[in-house]
């Protein structure tokens, strides 16, 4: 249970630092945010698992830089495909 709730919040940070990060404009909104940020502190999580720093719950380091490159990937491709309907007027 504690794992979920540290997930959520983790996930929101990582998603907020991954907003300051990425340049312009996002139309992401808190749970567009939450969602992005948790699954990229999953992946964080799985590859520093997988590079043997600690497990995928654990907050450290490198998942933690991991996890903020992957939600700031993750917020560009979204962003990607939301626009990609908008039809832009040249």
């Amino acid at each position: 249970m504690f794992n979920i709730i540290g997930l959520l919040v983790v996930g929101l940070i990582i998603g907020a630092l991954a907003r300051l990060i990425k340049p312009g404009k996002q139309a992401l909104g808190l749970l567009g945010t939450l969602a992005l940020g948790v699954v990229g502190a999953l992946i964080g999580g799985i590859a520093a698992s997988a590079l043997g720093t600690g497990d995928i719950f654990e907050l450290n380091v490198l998942g933690f830089v991991i996890a903020v490159v992957a939600a700031v990937l993750l917020i560009g491709v979204a962003e990607g495909m939301s626009s990609k309907g908008k039809k832009t007027r040249v």
